[in-house]
């Protein structure tokens, strides 16, 4: 993987109201990235906040695009296309409330599974074969998933989340350093603690 640039896509909403939502996630992991990184969002391309970092001798560029989570995929796809990426170049990170909180899946690639980001992403990229970390924000229960994904989590669950955050930071680490393969080896199996 030595030489190769790497493109993180967090998936989010923009605006400060939008912060803390389930909706978030994606953002929230690409945040917590920037210390280990040594990097931070200082700039706009691709209608998103960049970040660049060098990680042995790879460029990895992380975007928190401004587009809206249903439009996801233009700002994605414009990286991918300016930089002739590979599709396991990319790793799109987003919520799922089909997981659990505090769980966590990798997948090489997949389906969208009903979350309108990564819908996005396939369509604009014509292609479901990229990599993409999923950060449990369910049970969904009987709750309308427009109006849940838009929610906070409650005060309670403060910990587990960020806890979740943390690992799911690792487990991008980890396939920046390692690979898809064993990423999913190391992280498919963890869920946050006390859950």
């Amino acid at each position: 993987m030595r030489g190769r640039m790497h493109l993180v896509v967090g998936l989010g909403n923009p605006g400060r109201e939008y912060a803390a939502t389930r909706h978030n996630l994606g953002f929230r992991v690409c945040d917590r990235l920037c210390p280990t990184l040594s990097c931070r969002f200082d700039r706009e391309r691709f209608e998103s906040d960049v970040a660049e970092a060098v990680v042995d001798d790879r460029k990895v560029m992380l975007l928190k695009p401004h587009t809206f989570m249903n439009l996801s995929g233009r700002a994605a796809a414009a990286a991918i296309r300016f930089y002739r990426l590979e599709m396991d170049d990319l790793l799109v990170v987003c919520d799922d409330f089909n997981l659990e909180l505090g769980q966590l899946r990798l997948r090489r690639g997949g389906s969208h599974g009903g979350h309108n980001g990564l819908r996005s992403v396939i369509e604009h990229l014509g292609d479901e074969g990229f990599p993409r970390l999923r950060l449990g924000t369910g049970p969904l229960g009987d709750a309308d998933p427009v109006a849940f994904c838009l929610t906070r989590f409650a005060a309670d669950d403060a910990p587990h989340v960020d806890r979740m955050i943390d690992t799911a930071a690792e487990a991008v680490s980890a396939w920046l350093d390692q690979g898809i393969d064993e990423a999913m080896n190391q992280f498919n199996v963890r869920m946050s603690p006390d859950r």
